[in-house]
């Protein structure tokens, strides 16, 4: 790929969606011998869980530096628990274990079983595991198989290769109770007939023996043997239109087989141990069980009831009680449970599916478009998503959103509170509001509205510092003058407390049965709440002014820790009530911190900091020693910080107001901060009303408005069904529509499916118009532009597909101008080919047709009719199914020739070659970087960039594209779209980053920043440091993962930062932070590295 130019910058690739389809899935006893486990792939990561009482807990998601292509758990004869086998499509595999005491994986074994000559199996890999842990069996390569063997103790042998003659194995499994280790191979022949065969494997020998039992010419459609356990033993095979049963004996089992309609079975799931009964998902979604009939000694019969639809399943896993687990690739994965009767007897066949969780899967993302629809300067991605009936389309953008209920004009709000009428009331019913110099308050009535109350026990004529319900039905209030308690039935007055010293209370803080507040010269007082009573308990004057405190039960619930914000910018930790100073924590800088909040998450406690700068400090609270320990600093804003804990789902999470408020919560033991989609928010309280179920208070300048929040999580997305294939999307702006061509729809009158371009309202997504095309006509590309000094149009390519033709020798272009909401056909052009990709190009069209890129212009006829006209073009590609456009200058991405750099030349108006790589890569999808730099991702999962050497002095070079960048992503992008998902804020580093969005096979979002020479050589000095110190799962490379790998060539990364192994910095503890800074030599520090990695973090 050419000498490394560090002069040319470099790009730093992440994340921003993890994959979401689900390759793999299995079910066993990984993290103790008591648990049920189910773990899951999804392309490069592995998520596992715990099945619970409450449904399923994670325990870890972790990346794998490689693609699964192989997912296995298995135990020896003795063994408590199972362990996980893996293998990557690199031909990297390990085995893993489970330490529960410290929560953490183990490799016990891995190693490379890639062999130098071969050729990979067209399906991919197929890996077995004997049921007797005495071998793993791998089919990598045609007609060669690896075997590892496995001794007593569970310990790996020296792996050897055995020849084996059948070319083409559709599926290979180990067969149970048998004396020598047994497989049982599904394999097609040269005439594309289908055998079923048995080997014995002679460990001895290193050799294969043919098996006693073998099948000729079984169903034609058979892909799947099912191994039956002990008792029974034997084999299931699965075809298109039967399953059998056989067995090794024959004579005493006969072949049992019930009729299948015809269809193509996904994927299985064991429902007993002694299977007797399995789960099949076919290709429509539709569930079946196979339930194999027997005596106790032999299978007499086979029976197949169909149980209803889901997803169509890549994976099956039975969990417990019913429960199943649904993979998939091809659309959502599915949480469901059978039920012996029909949920709903009306279904046609009868379902006895109930879904009780969906996990939403983008991929696979087949195109996207990057809009601004709410015109917030915020883009979102709307994605073509899912396969077939499972296609949708899905709106994705960054942050969570509030659904807004109801709003009330209230500027200057200073604080805000719920109240219950009583403690045994589920739901507020009052909501105080403060201002500078009075408060308010208002309260659901009879008809479930919000009106102005009274409780005339309260001070309305002063500001409210605090106010909550506490212990026999007690309401307190502070002031800056006391403390009021209120009896909440008659909410009358009883009992005030004032500070002794006469001094104003700044800070108070309050449980149903305590008080801690703060008043001026540095006196801090702890109340006891009784029933009609305020008892002060304990008091202590600090050296230091206070300037906000939070406190929290400790120990067996007698003791409290206090946390003290000081305005000489400490923060001090005192035991109540014994007011003893236990810590001082140095905040540094000059910026007073404004709200302090004690919070637990998933177990885990932590104390919270807001600074008066929109800075937040997070520290691990050890509730038995007092420590403070991992202290982060981050950036959630640039004004003070409130801190205020809300409940949603059954699970606690933090809103920090600010002028970017954010929603701070924990997933997998990990804290995640997520922006809230609205404008600057000063103050929050949770309001769960009657009217209002699960509802936040946000006070912000202008009032207070009322709302249900969305999903809590980074990315909100939200699903639009389509029931069909979606193929190309567009936007266009100037009618607020989306327009989507839609594959193979269904025919309502009966006839054959076919194509259409589908109108949607860009807010609402409501079909507006559709135009359907011819029948074979399918869509392959669709843009909106405008052409000349016309409208906005939209344009979509087509081809008419026949079954003769190798590519189609005919197409249509179709240009439509929406009007009052519907789509009217402008113009057509026929086309001697498929029309691969539109662009707009100096006010033409753009077209890659076949192996041609042809320009067309726009004008009119004599009868006023307008048309496309060719003005010129340029052939020699194989396909151009790529194309994009800076200047004067064209990209283009071919099916086998890498890219070209096409310059048109308007005065001559032809088009030549200024460059190419002469590379074979096999294009999925081309971007212009900048003026010289062009970026491309290929069918082996790479991305890499090129640039064009103007300034090179002989023609050679000028007339070839430079590869500049090579990186491994490991996924296949479809789609590249200039774009942010973002808001760029303009005092931020990251906001003056250009970046651009992926869409992947897999469902991952993806964004790549483009990096100037200073900043590429801090984040590549970093990933080296990190490469020390994180470490693959499986002890799996990060160097050879991120290596640019084809079947052609293998080379190292260059000009590429991994960003997902980037951002890991921010979950390290202090400790390795500090030592990673180090390794970074200079004057870096590990705070200037967080801050850092957090600034591009911010780029997603």
């Amino acid at each position: 790929m050419g000498d490394r130019n560090i002069d040319n910058y470099g790009h730093y690739v992440v994340s921003a969606h993890k994959p979401t389809v689900v390759t793999h899935s299995v079910v066993g006893r990984f993290t103790g011998p008591d648990d049920l486990n189910l773990i899951i792939a999804k392309t490069s990561r592995i998520e596992f869980y715990k099945l619970t009482a409450e449904g399923l807990q994670g325990i870890a998601d972790v990346p794998i530096y490689g693609r699964v292509s192989v997912l296995k758990l298995f135990s020896s004869a003795n063994a408590k628990k199972d362990r996980l086998f893996l293998l990557t499509e690199r031909y990297r595999f390990c085995i893993l274990d489970f330490d529960a005491e410290r929560g953490q994986l183990i490799t016990l074994a891995n190693g490379d079983v890639q062999d130098k000559v071969g050729r990979p199996c067209d399906d991919g890999h197929h890996g077995v595991i004997d049921p007797e842990c005495r071998m793993i069996a791998l089919l990598m390569y045609d007609a060669m198989m690896k075997i590892i063997p496995i001794d007593e103790k569970g310990l790996l042998h020296e792996a050897f290769n055995i020849r084996i003659d059948e070319l083409s194995i559709r599926d290979m499994q180990f067969l149970h109770g048998c004396s020598r280790p047994t497989l049982a191979v599904l394999y097609e022949d040269t005439v594309k007939l289908r055998h079923f065969k048995t080997y014995e494997i002679s460990l001895r020998e290193k050799d294969l023996e043919v098996g006693g039992w073998q099948q000729s010419s079984l169903d034609r459609g058979a892909s799947m043997i099912i191994p039956v356990p002990d008792p029974f033993g034997g084999a299931v095979v699965v075809g298109s239109t039967s399953v059998c049963y056989f067995s090794a004996d024959a004579s005493r089992q006969p072949i049992q087989a019930v009729k299948l309609q015809q269809t193509i079975i996904r994927s299985y799931g064991k429902v007993d141990e002694d299977g007797s009964r399995y789960i099949l998902g076919d290709d429509n979604g539709m569930l079946s069980l196979l339930i194999l009939a027997h005596n106790n000694q032999f299978i007499v019969g086979l029976k197949l009831e169909p149980i209803g639809r889901s997803t169509v399943p890549s994976s099956i896993s039975y969990l417990d009680n019913g429960v199943v687990y649904l993979g998939s690739q091809r659309g959502d994965s599915q949480l469901i449970r059978l039920h012996a009767q029909p949920i709903d007897p009306s279904q046609q066949p009868p379902s006895h599916v109930e879904i009780l969780e969906t996990h939403m899967s983008l991929g696979p993302i087949v195109d996207f478009c990057v809009v601004d629809v709410e015109r917030q300067g915020q883009g979102q991605v709307v994605t073509c998503s899912g396969v077939g009936t499972e296609g949708s389309l899905r709106i994705v953008r960054n942050g969570i959103g509030m659904i807004e209920q109801a709003s009330v004009e209230l500027p200057g709000i200073k604080g805000m509170w719920s109240l219950h009428n009583s403690l045994a009331d589920e739901f507020d019913r009052f909501l105080v509001i403060t201002f500078v110099g009075d408060t308010r308050i208002l309260a659901i009535n009879a008809e479930d509205e919000l009106e102005e109350a009274e409780l005339p026990g309260f001070d309305t004529d002063v500001q409210t510092l605090h106010c909550s319900n506490a212990v026999a039905d007690q309401i307190i209030q502070v002031t800056q003058t006391q403390v009021r308690l209120l009896d909440a039935s008659s909410r009358r007055l009883q009992q005030q407390w004032q500070p002794s010293s006469g001094a104003q209370i700044n800070a108070a803080t309050a449980t149903l049965s305590q008080v801690l507040l703060a008043s001026g010269g540095g006196n801090l007082t702890f109340l006891e709440i009784k029933d009609g009573v305020l008892a002060e308990v304990a008091h202590r004057q600090l050296p230091q002014e206070i300037a906000c405190l939070d406190f929290t039960t400790i120990g067996d619930g007698s003791q409290h820790l206090a946390a003290i914000g000081t305005w000489t910018m400490q923060l001090l930790l005192i035991s109540l009530p014994q007011m003893e100073q236990l810590r001082e924590e140095q905040l540094g800088g000059e910026v007073i911190p404004r709200s302090l909040l004690f919070a637990e998450f998933e177990g885990e406690r932590h104390l919270l900091a807001g600074l008066g700068d929109g800075h937040l400090f997070n520290f691990q609270l050890n509730p038995t020693t007092a420590a403070l320990e991992n202290r982060r600093k981050l950036s959630l804003g640039t004004k003070p910080i409130t801190l205020k804990p809300f409940r949603s789902k059954g699970a606690t999470h933090v809103f920090a107001a600010s002028d970017r408020p954010t929603v701070i919560y924990s997933s997998n033991k990990k804290l995640l901060y997520s922006n809230v989609n609205e404008a600057e928010v000063n103050f929050m309280c949770p309001f769960h009303s009657s009217s209002f179920p699960e509802s936040l208070a946000l006070a912000k300048e202008t009032g207070l408005s009322i709302g249900n929040m969305d999903e809590i999580q980074k990315l909100h997305i939200r699903s639009v069904p389509l029931g069909e294939q979606p193929r190309r999307l567009a936007h266009q702006d100037s009618s607020r529509t989306f327009a989507v061509a839609l594959s193979q729809c269904l025919n309502l009158s009966g006839g054959e499916p076919f194509d259409c371009l589908r109108l949607m309202d860009d807010q609402t997504f409501e079909s507006l118009d559709s135009s359907d095309l011819k029948p074979d006509e399918w869509v392959f590309s669709l843009a909106t532009m405008t052409l000349g000094d016309s409208p906005h149009y939209y344009l979509m390519g087509t081809a008419y597909v026949a079954e003769a033709e190798l590519e189609p020798s005919k197409g249509r272009i179709l240009v439509y101008e929406v009007r009052d909401r519907k789509l009217h056909l402008v113009a057509e052009k026929e086309t001697r080919g498929a029309v691969y990709n539109l662009a707009h190009f100096q006010g033409k069209l753009l077209a890659g047709i076949n192996s041609r890129v042809q320009l067309f212009k726009w004008g009119q006829k004599e009868d006023g009719a307008w048309e496309l006209t060719t003005e010129t073009g340029h052939s020699g590609h194989v396909l151009a199914l790529y194309l994009a456009t800076r200047g004067d200058f064209i990209i283009v991405g071919d099916v086998m020739k890498s890219m070209q750099l096409l310059m048109y030349k308007p005065e001559e108006q032809k088009m030549e070659v200024r460059a190419r790589d002469f590379h074979s890569n096999w294009m999925t999808a081309v971007e212009v970087l900048d003026d010289d730099k062009y970026i491309g991702a290929e069918n082996s999962y790479n991305l890499f960039t090129v640039r064009k050497n103007s300034d090179a002095a002989a023609d050679e070079e000028r007339g070839r594209l430079e590869e500049t960048g090579a990186f491994h992503l490991g996924d296949f992008v479809n789609t590249f779209r200039h774009g942010s998902l973002v808001m760029r804020l303009p005092d931020s580093e990251a906001a003056q980053i250009p970046t651009l969005i992926f869409g992947t096979v897999s469902g991952t979002i993806g964004v790549i920043a483009s990096l100037n020479k200073q900043q590429f050589l801090f984040f590549e000095k970093l990933q080296a440091c990190l490469r020390k110190v994180i470490k693959g799962v499986g002890g799996l490379d990060h160097a050879h993962w991120r290596s640019f790998h084809s079947e052609r060539t293998t080379q190292e990364c260059r000009n590429f930062v991994d960003g997902d192994l980037i951002e890991q910095f921010l979950d390290l503890d202090r400790e390795k932070i500090e030592a990673i800074a180090k390794d970074m030599g200079g004057e870096t520090s590990g705070e200037d590295l967080v801050k850092a990695v957090e600034e591009m973090a911010q780029l997603h």
